[in-house]
């Protein structure tokens, strides 16, 4: 099925924009329930929504740019080639971890991001596109997302260093508006 379309469709279907952070999205979810201020601990201590989704497509230019968001994030794999993704946890560790449809090879078809964990990714396969989606909680406000400094963490997380640049340097070129097929 995923053969039939191709990122361009996916784009101009669900309407999906560029974004600073994944690829191309369309927010699909924004809970209508909100907490006040003062009912969760640090670092959310703002009002918001108790739960946010949204679809996210990856491609060679528009890649998964190194970023960290304070809340929990469960990514889910609809559609394409599968995403191996570099995440930095704050004990020093690295994880790598691929989100995809192959089972049988260790793929994850949902994947938990702890928050305020940095996190970068890049396809895999034949490299075309990646479609999914990521539900949050509580919901994302735009001062729940931070973009890392690259250096500093390439210092901080040696082992992914190359890895980490090398996505980094594809970011140079995200489109501002959908790019042709």
């Amino acid at each position: 099925m995923s053969d039939a379309l191709s990122y361009q469709d996916i784009i101009d279907l669900l309407a999906l924009e560029p974004n600073a952070t994944c690829g191309f999205v369309r927010i699909t979810y924004t809970s209508k329930l909100s907490f006040a201020a003062d009912a969760l601990p640090a670092p959310f201590a703002r009002s918001g929504p108790v739960g946010s989704a949204l679809y996210f497509l990856v491609t060679p230019h528009a890649p998964v740019r190194l970023h960290r968001i304070r809340n929990d994030q469960l990514y889910h794999y609809y559609l394409g080639d599968p995403l191996e993704l570099f995440m930095l946890h704050n004990d020093g560790s690295t994880e790598r971890i691929v989100v995809g449809p192959d089972l049988r090879a260790g793929h994850r078809v949902q994947l938990l991001i702890p928050g305020d964990t940095f996190h970068t990714a890049r396809l895999l396969g034949s490299g075309r596109w990646f479609f999914g989606a990521s539900t949050e909680w509580p919901g994302v406000t735009p001062q729940d997302v931070e973009i890392g400094d690259l250096d500093q963490l390439a210092t901080q997380y040696p082992g992914v260093a190359p890895e980490i640049r090398a996505i980094a340097a594809s970011v140079r070129e995200v489109p501002t508006a959908p790019v042709p097929r």
